[in-house]
């Protein structure tokens, strides 16, 4: 999880929400939570993360989304599959780790896992191309339970799981800017990578970040400023100009 706080943008309730409604399935579950600042200058958040978090990284600067993500990542170990999300979201649905990994044990083919927040768009019988889904039942033995994806081009970001194969296929995360596009582009690295993007549309999760402060205007313009910049990347990995392959920290 990344985490930039100011007193301007308004996310330590939310930073706080998110992390408070996870420590109980991870203490019980026996994950570990990384969580990435970077730079928060919220002096609540500060404290709070001095306090709560085990396995925490502090940058110096706002170095993105997807290098904080990255820091985290680059104590993955051999096999392990790694989620990335953000620090506005409540998952209340206990054991939602256990059912993306899961699915990727049923199905090698799943690259990217994610649950679905209800502002997404993505159904069976959207006109939109981009936005038809597919749901399919995956693959069981008779003891075990039916289970569905929703397969999709693009997994929002919010909550994401990325299974170890395709780490292997593409390294790390990248984006061309602070904020934003990380997913979009590991959804065409996905494609790329002959894997699939999927939901799994039976967990619920609620998306908490208010969107009515100077945080949400900075993110529009900046996401408006950067899409001719993210198009031209996403075309390079689909007409194999750029490898789908990423790695900041090779030269170590």
């Amino acid at each position: 999880m990344a985490v930039h706080n100011t007193e301007e943008n308004k996310r330590y309730d939310t930073t706080v929400r998110c992390i408070e409604s996870l420590l109980p399935q991870i203490r019980d579950a026996g994950h570990d939570l990384w969580v990435v600042d970077n730079a928060s200058s919220c002096r609540r958040t500060i404290e709070y993360l001095d306090n709560t978090i085990v396995n925490l990284i502090r940058h110096k600067e706002n170095l993105g989304t997807a290098a904080a993500i990255n820091a985290a990542w680059h104590h993955r170990l051999p096999g392990q599959h790694a989620v990335k999300m953000d620090n506005d979201v409540v998952i209340r649905h206990a054991g939602w780790v256990e059912d993306m990994v899961e699915a990727i044990a049923r199905e090698p083919r799943i690259g990217i896992v994610g649950l679905k927040r209800n502002d997404c768009w993505e159904h069976p019988t959207h006109q939109n191309d981009d936005l038809r889904s597919e749901l399919i039942m995956l693959s069981k033995t008779s003891a075990m339970r039916w289970m569905v994806v929703e397969k999709v081009f693009h997994v929002m970001g919010t909550c994401q799981m990325y299974s170890s194969a395709f780490l292997d296929r593409i390294g790390y995360l990248y984006q061309p800017s602070l904020y934003g596009y990380d997913d979009v582009l590991a959804a065409h690295r996905c494609y790329m990578a002959d894997m699939w993007s999927v939901f799994l549309p039976h967990i619920a999760i609620d998306h908490i970040d208010p969107g009515d402060t100077p945080y949400q205007k900075w993110k529009e313009e900046h996401s408006g400023a950067v899409m001719d910049q993210v198009m031209n990347i996403a075309r390079e990995y689909r007409r194999g100009y750029r490898s789908i392959y990423y790695n900041p920290f090779q030269a170590e």
